[in-house]
């Protein structure tokens, strides 16, 4: 189990991926004071509260989730996540890579294209059991119920409110603007622009380049790259790389700075998420349930 730092009492967090089913990671904690900022997914998020109650911001407005909610994020989409009671919140949370939910639709559904969810949430007790048991087979190294249960939970979701998502062009020239800014952010992580400088480059002004970098993405520059340094780090952790190594491969100005981003954003430190990425699980943890 790793526990989280510098945080309020009985909170802790395991984010780990069972290596029969590496297209998907896992999550389960119990968070009282900590919060998560806006940050987005390369992939999918399926949530489900066993006690207390999450308050999950999206775009569309605040998701009040308690016992028997499941909570479905879009790949991409903008979020952020904090306790909705003063107890914080206990939830088991699946991250599915979009080549799994895309495969599991063409395989039951009508949809094609890129799949989604067109609810953030829906009350569905069944649902939201067959997350925990996707947890708990994958902890007690039952491969195959683990894979059956996604599939069926991916499927009975997708039956209620799959869609297929819009192809999204970028348009017009603050959305090209958005799009290059990016590309440029993504080339230099470690040594990015200031606003001014990248909105000279891309000939626009920097309050343009705001407006528009925030409505494509969702946030300002400053915290989108934040994000993208945390999902390389990430990227470099799997491969075995030390977190002071990828601290600054990746722009953070020290280990220090990439712990806090880090534990913020994938709710474990940088340490604790490379130990359990590390090792196989044959049984189940000593965690609380």
């Amino acid at each position: 189990m790793a526990a989280i730092p510098e945080s309020g009492p009985g909170e802790w967090a395991r984010y780990w991926q069972y290596a029969e089913l590496p297209d998907l990671d896992l999550l389960r904690a119990r968070y009282v004071r900590h919060t998560f900022p806006r940050h987005s997914h390369e992939g999918y998020v399926f949530g489900t509260i066993t006690r207390g109650v999450e308050d999950v911001g999206l775009p569309g407005g605040t998701v009040h989730a308690g016992p028997g909610t499941v909570v479905m994020i879009n790949p991409e989409v903008p979020h952020t996540a904090r306790a909705g009671v003063p107890e914080g919140w206990v939830y088991a949370t699946l991250y599915p890579s979009s080549q799994v939910i895309n495969d599991i639709a063409a395989d039951t559904t009508s949809l094609r294209g890129t799949v989604g969810f067109a609810e953030t949430s829906v009350v569905d007790p069944y649902a939201a059991r067959l997350i925990g048991e996707v947890h708990r087979a994958a902890e007690e190294g039952n491969a195959l119920a683990a894979d059956t249960v996604l599939r069926v939970m991916v499927t009975r979701l997708l039956g209620r409110c799959g869609s297929a998502l819009p192809v999204r062009a970028p348009r017009s020239a603050g959305a090209r603007d958005a799009a290059r800014a990016r590309a440029v952010l993504e080339g230099r992580m470690a040594a990015p622009p200031t606003l001014e400088a990248l909105a000279a480059e891309l000939g626009t002004s920097p309050f343009a380049l705001l407006r528009a970098f925030k409505k494509q993405y969702g946030m300002p520059p400053h915290a989108w790259l934040t994000d993208a340094r945390v999902r390389a780090a990430r990227r470099m952790l799997d491969a075995g790389t030390a977190p002071a190594e990828a601290a600054a491969e990746v722009g953070f100005t020290d280990q220090p700075h990439l712990n806090r981003h880090f534990t913020r954003i994938v709710g474990v430190p940088p340490g604790a998420y490379q130990r359990e990425r590390a090792r196989t699980y044959k049984t189940g943890p000593d965690l609380p349930r």
